[in-house]
């Protein structure tokens, strides 16, 4: 069966805001889709051929901070941030939307991850750490949303803690303190599905708590 294809005029504005826009995909006569996105109408995923399809830049980066200190193993940093929609802090990995200026930078997806890193935990990135791309663009729910996220895993070196903060929050950003597993604390965490509050929490989360526990070599 050949796939509807969505041409610019057959997108429908239904809603636009700032952070949130509702669109009508028209994909047949008299057949309608509606899409939630952060995306223009001239950006929609729905509307880009194929080639533009696979090097796009996602919308966001979600990265597993692994941390290495001296005489202890590995340790992935999650912290508790306020989830508007749920209502509640939510055991999280850093995360946030790519900037503008990323897309012009030699590797956006690192340029986001490092400048995301340091404002949601006070760490700066040395020359020695590395950032590794897990997923370049996973789509959230794409029965709903095109909404991307690119997954990536950070291995940073410290000789501390000291320099872990959260005050360079943005915008609507609320964090409170962070949480610190190993490797079996994050296999526990994986398969219970839940925090040490008995709490849920996201997709994103789960996958890579899911990498560091089971992912690594």
């Amino acid at each position: 069966m050949d796939k509807p294809v969505i041409k610019k005029e057959q997108v429908d504005t239904l809603y636009d805001a700032k952070f949130v826009r509702l669109y009508d995909l028209r994909y047949a006569e008299g057949k309608h889709y509606f899409d939630a996105t952060r995306r223009k109408a001239e950006d929609l995923v729905a509307i880009k051929s194929d080639e533009e399809f696979q090097t796009m830049l996602p919308d966001a980066v979600t990265i597993a901070v692994v941390l290495h200190l001296p005489g202890e193993e590995p340790k992935m940093l999650l912290s508790y941030e306020y989830r508007y929609p749920v209502g509640r802090f939510l055991l999280s990995p850093i995360a946030g939307l790519l900037d503008p200026e990323d897309a012009d930078a030699e590797d956006p997806l690192r340029s986001g991850a490092a400048r995301e890193i340091f404002e949601e935990s006070g760490i700066r990135m040395s020359e020695t750490d590395t950032i590794t791309v897990l997923n370049p663009c996973a789509f959230s729910t794409p029965g709903m949303t095109d909404e991307s996220n690119a997954f990536l895993c950070a291995d940073i070196t410290l000789q501390n803690l000291d320099c872990l903060n959260q005050t360079n929050a943005v915008g609507t950003e609320l964090f409170r303190g962070f949480e610190l597993v190993t490797k079996d604390e994050a296999a526990e965490l994986y398969r219970s599905g839940r925090d040490r509050f008995g709490n849920t929490f996201s997709l994103a989360t789960w996958a890579l708590l899911g990498y560091f526990a089971f992912g690594r070599q």
